[in-house]
């Protein structure tokens, strides 16, 4: 299985980007993040006649999660279903080809100390008790998606300059080390643990043509599926050309 998340930035905005890619790698899964649209405008008939079929979850304008396969999708759950009014599209998940796929859009968190930083430290949270209600750390479970925060420095070119920032503070990193703690694993890092390897780049300041990124977008998997990873990889190639996501395709690869 190729499986591999990317936040897209729009799907309006990338949509003929977001066809060629799967035209061009094929992927068996992608989840998608940031799709500001509505489910209404969510390209679905061009997508089917792409080969996939989709689960989402948007929301018009802001945030919007999605789940594309080329195989049936089921047992399509939308939110973290808890207890919080909470309105904003940020989590699905589904079962393909007996795997449960999630895909998550964490907050960004805006600036630290900010209501927008609480909340996306409460979100991880939430997240990770949302993990304990509904799945066995047993079960094969890919948790995939744009997770704002960049674990460790080496996942950083500059890291002093990023010191502190909302994808780098230390108290989002331990909110991600407890959300990892439910049993994932970092599926990239098991097979490309070298430094110098980024899933983001920010527009402003010539972000891509120095290389000043960070990698913040993620695949985690419970250890069942921690032994079929054979390769990973980001498409950084899809971070060039003409109007791109901030974003690159994270890939990982499964065996049978």
């Amino acid at each position: 299985m190729r499986l591999a998340t990317w936040n897209v930035n729009s799907v309006r905005a990338r949509h003929e980007r977001l066809l060629a890619w799967l035209a061009a790698h094929q992927p068996d899964v992608l989840c998608l993040q940031e799709l500001k649209v509505a489910d209404p405008s969510f390209p679905l008939d061009e997508l089917r006649a792409a080969g996939y079929e989709a689960a989402i979850h948007g929301q018009k304008t802001y945030n919007g999660v999605a789940i594309l396969s080329r195989t049936p999708l089921g047992e399509v759950e939308r939110g973290l279903a808890d207890d919080v009014d909470d309105p904003q599209a940020r989590l699905i998940s589904a079962r393909v080809q007996g795997l449960r796929v999630i895909s998550a859009y964490v907050p960004n968190g805006a600036v630290v100390g900010s209501e927008k930083w609480a909340y996306k430290l409460a979100w991880l949270q939430r997240l990770r008790r949302h993990l304990e209600r509904r799945f066995a750390r047993t079960e094969p479970l890919l948790l995939c998606g744009d997770f704002n925060v960049a674990p460790e420095d080496r996942d950083v070119a500059n890291p002093a300059a990023w010191a502190g920032s909302v994808l780098t503070h230390a108290e989002a990193r331990v909110a991600l080390a407890e959300l990892l703690s439910f049993g994932l694993v970092d599926a990239f890092r098991l097979k490309r643990p070298e430094p110098g390897l980024y899933s983001w780049w920010d527009y402003r300041m010539l972000g891509f043509p120095k290389n000043d990124g960070l990698r913040i977008d993620h695949v985690f998997t419970t250890p069942t599926l921690a032994g079929r990873v054979s390769a990973a990889s980001i498409d950084r190639n899809e971070r060039k050309g003409k109007q791109p996501s901030d974003h690159a395709p994270v890939i990982v690869e499964l065996t049978d």
